[in-house]
């Protein structure tokens, strides 16, 4: 069956995620609506009303593009369709991907939580992003602010072991800041997923629906932080209801973003300190398929990050505090230097990894790894 077909069913937009699952499960419905004969198995008319609407030959232009930019589409049968995802109630019936396959075929673990997160949260997950990444294990995470950026440039540290699962087209970039990170994935030997056609902009209900796939893909959810709505629990949920680990990182219980963690553990999840208690806690035989990293490829003499240098920098370096983030004007009040000045030196810490940006801009210092 072409792969057309498969992709096309993506935007059968009118149908549950359920309903078009059972479109491409059914090979027999399949073949009669590439040929435009679903009528006498839809006695309702809702698939044919949907169908109705389907520019067949627009789907395929722009898939045709895809391909031609470099984009993968796994369509159900593909042998690179991801095992994970067919154990769905609801599995799309294909992702446009960006980067490697093979990234999606490692044991995986899911490292969410919310985008109004502490420096805390975000130098707890990229902690554990990175040491989950090194045991051979690829971080799953959603590219949104916060939480799932931090668990993906942790992951980075280690070839092929970062993925994102984005809630828009694979050539919309969201949030628009994270282009970068997006590139150093794909870059790094990762791998961008999605399965909303191309175009399809960030629109609030996508969210909810692609969460399925970030829990989906991995064998195990870890929450590091989340308010009581936050997506990062519709996450965990979808974990439990496919039979899958949920873990969580504890947390201050005076803070919004403590409440989701604490809450899971209270009713059963597995505490996290560190990546090794989840590593313990899988089966023997998902430990035994675990990879060691594959070697970096070469570095970019002009993609690396270098070490900020200079005596500005050195300034901000040391009036920033790794657990009391500051705005704009408490830094220029502490360094003497002017807000124009000290958001390009903000910039340079923050490429280096030397500090990081909260909500509100208010910057702290990033912890140092605690080394067992």
């Amino acid at each position: 069956m072409n792969p057309f077909v498969y992709s096309a069913l993506n935007r059968l937009t009118s149908l549950s995620t359920t309903e078009r699952a059972g479109l491409f499960r059914d090979e027999d419905l399949l073949e009669n609506i590439a040929a435009g004969r679903a009528g006498r198995f839809d006695p309702g008319g809702k698939l044919s009303k949907s169908l109705a609407k389907l520019d067949w030959e627009k789907c395929r232009k722009e898939d045709e593009a895809l391909l031609a930019q470099g984009t993968r589409i796994l369509a159900w049968p593909d042998p690179d369709y991801p095992e994970m995802l067919k154990n769905l109630p609801d599995p799309p019936a294909a992702l446009y991907l960006a980067g490697c396959a093979g990234a999606l075929k490692h044991p995986a673990v899911a490292v969410v939580g919310s985008r109004l997160s502490t420096v805390y949260g975000q130098n707890v997950a990229r902690m554990i992003g990175e040491d989950l990444a090194r045991d051979g294990v690829t971080v799953v995470s959603g590219l949104a602010r916060g939480i799932d950026a931090c668990a993906h440039q942790g992951s980075l540290k280690v070839y092929g072991r970062a993925a994102a699962v984005i809630g828009t087209g694979i050539d919309v970039v969201y949030p628009p800041e994270h282009r970068e990170l997006q590139r150093k994935i794909v870059q790094a030997g990762g791998a961008v997923v999605t399965e909303f056609p191309p175009g399809t902009p960030p629109l609030p209900r996508n969210f909810p629906v692609r969460n399925r796939i970030i829990a989906g893909l991995a064998s195990a959810t870890l929450v590091v932080e989340a308010t009581e709505r936050s997506g990062s629990l519709v996450t965990a949920r979808c974990a439990l209801e496919t039979g899958r680990d949920v873990f969580a990182v504890p947390h201050n219980i005076t803070t919004r973003t403590g409440v989701g963690p604490n809450t899971l553990i209270q009713k059963g999840a597995r505490l996290v300190q560190r990546a090794s208690d989840i590593l313990e806690d899988m089966p023997d035989s998902w430990r035994g398929r675990l990879a060691p990293p594959e070697p970096a490829p070469a570095a970019d003499p002009g993609g690396g990050a270098s070490p900020p240098a200079g005596r500005g920098a050195a300034q901000v370096l040391s009036a920033l505090q790794p657990d009391h983030p500051q705005s704009i004007d408490e830094l220029s009040a502490a360094t003497g230097l002017p807000p124009s000045r000290l958001l390009a030196l903000l910039l340079e810490l923050k490429i280096s990894d030397k500090c990081i940006e909260l909500p509100g801009m208010r910057y702290a210092l990033q912890s140092a790894r605690k080394e067992d």
